[in-house]
Parts: structure tokens; sequence; C-alpha cells
């Protein structure tokens, strides 16, 4: 296993994609950036992410589509979402999806980095525990 964790970019608004992966590339190897959720499966099956934080509205596809998808083929990709809808149903909606984070992006930063963290280090024990 890796000594960062793998991160995948998914979000269409190029200011936030610069910031996260400037903020992120401290803790994480940011592999790669998508802005179209049509393109998120083949990337994520291709670079083999660890988490995916994932913006819910992008264009072409919902995120929670995307979501869905990404679970349901890579059980062992986390997904956390990052968005500006923050109310108590999209946040269901977001779980029921699959996703085992929901994050505003306002307060994105500092919550994303310990999202990740904790999800890295739950990989990190099942994978010790596999042995």
């Amino acid at each position: 296993m890796p000594t960062r964790p793998r991160v995948l970019l998914v979000d269409d608004h190029p200011g936030m994609v610069k910031a996260l992966h400037r903020m992120l590339s401290i803790e994480c190897d940011v592999i790669g950036t998508i802005a179209d959720g049509r393109e998120v499966a083949g990337a994520a099956a291709q670079a083999q992410p660890v988490v995916i934080v994932l913006d819910l509205n992008l264009p072409n596809i919902s995120g929670l589509d995307v979501c869905r998808e990404i679970t349901r083929n890579n059980p062992r990709v986390k997904v956390i979402v990052i968005t500006a809808m923050t109310d108590d149903a999209g946040m269901k909606a977001a779980l029921a999806a699959g996703a085992s984070d929901f994050l505003d992006k306002a307060a994105a930063a500092d919550e994303l980095i310990v999202a990740i963290r904790r999800t890295w280090t739950e990989l990190t024990s099942e994978s010790l525990n596999e042995r």
C-alpha cells in the first residue's frame, strides 16, 4: 500500500480544483483532476485512487450518479463529497449513494484533510488486519 493517499479531484470549477490540489498535495498524492462526471469511472479504474473528492454539481451527469457508480464498481474507493448544497436532504442522498463523508465547500479545507486522514487510517488498518 502506498505511504500517502492517492486522491482524484472531481470538480468543474477551475479555481476550486487549483485550491484543493495545492492544499491536498501537502499530504496526498493528487493523481488527477476531472471536470466532467462522465470521465470519472474510467479515470478511477485506470488511476486507482484511494479517495475521490467529488463535487455534486457537475456538467452532464449528477455527482450522485457518479458516486453510485464509483461505489458500486470500486467498493474500496472512498468518495468524499464536497458541495455548496449542504442541506440535510443532499447529505442523506450523498450518503445513501455511497459517499463516506459530506462536506461544505466553504469549510472544506481543514475538514477535507481530516476526512482524508480518517479514511486513510481506516483503509490502512483494514489492510493490516487482512494480512
